[in-house]
């Protein structure tokens, strides 16, 4: 069967909404004939009438009805083709989705991004706040094209380049009697504890380094950012355990202390293995490598 005529069904359309031969031949700037010559030849082609008559008002038939609603999604489809072809004409490069951390997108991605919407404004950049376990599985489903998370990750489809060597700090309120030089297990779990919601991978890390100390005598409370966590520790309300970076700067009525034994807290950039590369990925993922401040080389280097 040969092509659909795309005028043919545009020619459809305007006589089915406007409900005249003469009106649609004058908005598509044709000759009545022309119109109606269309609209019998698409008659022809499928063997079924498309229009009727009632009164001076040209209506569709049944199957006229459903060829329109066909023809509004093929012009959709034009249309968004149309589209992506001008943005290439503009100078687009692609697209990068990028999954992240919520304390990488608050304390280390700005000016990356940044930097990327300045000097590459033909890469449509997508960034998305989702968890560690949530990149991976992203990763893996290629759903997202790259991801920053903390280690641990450990998975045979992904490439994981380790950024920077963070650490875990407990920061409690300056009112806590008698805090110690160092913030150990036993002493964490005497004070009630302000944590990153569970499904989180610092809060993996902090409860993997409790895990001699439970069951917690208090229950901790579970906050969904940092930020709101520091909030409720300068409040007085609890001790809690954030990566270095968010607390390198001064915290009214906050107090820092290192973890005893540390607790590691690397960020890393994660991508499928199998990912076919394009200018746009290798631009996004070379600024993401950027965050590398330590002699680093990808996991499979």
């Amino acid at each position: 069967m040969r092509s659909l005529n795309l005028d043919q069904l545009r020619a459809l359309m305007e006589v089915i909404e406007l409900g005249s031969f003469s009106a649609a031949a004058r908005q598509l700037n044709l000759t009545q004939p022309a119109v109606s010559l269309q609209i019998r030849e698409l008659e022809q082609r499928f063997g079924v009438p498309l229009v009727e008559r009632t009164g001076k008002r040209v209506h569709a038939t049944t199957p006229g009805r459903e060829l329109v609603e066909h023809a509004h999604r093929i012009f959709r489809e034009c249309e968004t083709a149309a589209a992506a072809m001008s943005r290439f004409h503009r100078g687009w490069v692609g697209r990068v989705h990028v999954g992240t951390t919520l304390t990488a997108l608050t304390y280390a991605l700005p000016p990356i991004l940044r930097r990327l919407h300045d000097d590459h404004p033909g890469i449509e950049l997508l960034i998305t706040n989702m968890t560690t376990r949530d990149s991976v599985e992203n990763i893996i489903q290629n759903a997202i094209d790259l991801a920053l998370v903390t280690l641990p990750v450990d998975d045979a489809h992904l490439r994981v380049t380790p950024l920077r060597p963070e650490t875990l700090l407990a920061i409690l309120p300056d009112s806590t009697p008698d805090i110690p030089e160092e913030v150990t297990p036993e002493y964490a779990a005497r004070q009630p504890l302000v944590l990153e919601k569970p499904s989180g991978a610092v809060s993996a890390l902090v409860l993997r380094w409790l895990s001699k100390q439970m069951p917690l005598a208090r229950t901790p409370m579970h906050i969904a950012t940092v930020e709101a966590m520091k909030g409720i520790v300068s409040l007085g309300l609890g001790m809690s355990i954030v990566p270095d970076v968010a607390a390198a700067e001064p915290m009214a009525n906050i107090v820092v202390r290192p973890l005893s034994p540390p607790v590691p807290c690397t960020l890393a950039l994660i991508e499928h293995r199998s990912k076919p590369n394009d200018p746009a990925l290798e631009i996004v993922r070379n600024a993401l490598l950027g965050l590398r401040t330590g002699p680093y080389e990808p996991a499979d280097a």
